[in-house]
C-alpha cells in the first residue's frame, strides 16, 4: 500500500467576515484564514496541492480590496512565496510531478507556469465551466484563469494538463474527488498517509465547517456542502481545510503525517 508525507506550507494571510466563512453566522466577526499550498511525497510523487499567488500581490489584492475592502488584502511573510515554501523542505518546481489546482483562483494558479515538469490536474467541470459560462456572479473570467496563465496553459503546458474525473487517481494512495460547494473547480484530494487518510480541499475553509456540519456562507451549493463534509467526516482521518490558521496548531509545523 502507498503511503505519502503531507505538509502544508503557508503563502498568505487574509481577513473575512463571519458570513462569508460560516453560513448566515458571525456577522459582526472577522476571521483570519492563512491560505496554504500542500506538499505530498511518496513513491516517486512530489505533488502540490495549489501554487499559491503571484510574486506581485497588488493586482489581486486591488480587487479584493473593492469586494470587502483594505482589510481583506492579502499579507504575505518574506518567506512564503511558494519558491521559498518548497525550498525548506528540499523540493525545487523541477522536482513536482503533479499539480492540483483548487479551486481555480489567482491565489492558486499564479505561479503554474514554474512547473515545467508537473501534470497540471484541473476539474474536468471546472474547466468546462471555465470556458462555457460568459458571466457568473462569483467565477470573475480574469481572476479564475488570467490570460496569460490560461494561454500557458492550452499552448505550451497543454501536454501536460490532465482534466479531473469527478472521481480520479492520480498515483495509488492519491486520489481526487469533485466537490463543489467553493467554485466549479473544488475537488478533496485524499492522501493515504501513515496517519490515516487526509482531506485536502477549499471545500470547506476551516475544520469546524466539516465537524460542526456549517456550510461556509460563500458556498454555491448548499446540497454539495453536505454531501462533501459527511463524505469527508465518513472517510477522512484527518480534515486538512486549506485556509484553516489552526492547521499550524494541529499539525506542528505543518507536518500533516
Amino acid at each position: 500500500m502507498s503511503t505519502y508525507s503531507v505538509q502544508v506550507l503557508p503563502v498568505g494571510r487574509g481577513d473575512i467576515p463571519g458570513p462569508e466563512l460560516f453560513w448566515m453566522s458571525d456577522w459582526d466577526q472577522w476571521h483570519t484564514l492563512l491560505f496554504q499550498a500542500v506538499l505530498i511525497r511518496g513513491d516517486g510523487v512530489t505533488a502540490l496541492v495549489n501554487t499559491g499567488p503571484a510574486r506581485d500581490l497588488g493586482p489581486m489584492n486591488a480587487h479584493w480590496a473593492t469586494v470587502l475592502g483594505e482589510r481583506a488584502m492579502m499579507r504575505r511573510e518574506p518567506d512564503e512565496f511558494i519558491v521559498d515554501q518548497l525550498a525548506k523542505h528540499g523540493v525545487t518546481p523541477a522536482d513536482v510531478t503533479h499539480v492540483v489546482l483548487t479551486p481555480l483562483q489567482l491565489y492558486t494558479v499564479s505561479n503554474v507556469a514554474l512547473f515545467s515538469r508537473a501534470q497540471i490536474c484541473i476539474a474536468e467541470r471546472g474547466w468546462v465551466h471555465f470556458h462555457t459560462t460568459h458571466a457568473h456572479p462569483h467565477d470573475n473570467r480574469a481572476t479564475s484563469l488570467p490570460d496569460d496563465i490560461l494561454v500557458h496553459l492550452v499552448t505550451e503546458a497543454w501536454p501536460r494538463v490532465r482534466l479531473l474525473a469527478d472521481e480520479d487517481e492520480l498515483a495509488p494512495g492519491l486520489r481526487t474527488w469533485w466537490s463543489g460547494v467553493h467554485h466549479r473547480a473544488s475537488v478533496v484530494v485524499e492522501v493515504d498517509t501513515p496517519a490515516g487518510v487526509a482531506a485536502i480541499s477549499d471545500s470547506y475553509f476551516v475544520r469546524e465547517n466539516v465537524e460542526k456540519n456549517i456550510p461556509i456562507g460563500i458556498n454555491e451549493n448548499m446540497y454539495e456542502a453536505i454531501s462533501t463534509y459527511s463524505r469527508v467526516r465518513e472517510k477522512a482521518d484527518l480534515v486538512v481545510p486549506l485556509y484553516d490558521l489552526g492547521n499550524l496548531e494541529r499539525f506542528p509545523g505543518g507536518r500533516v503525517a
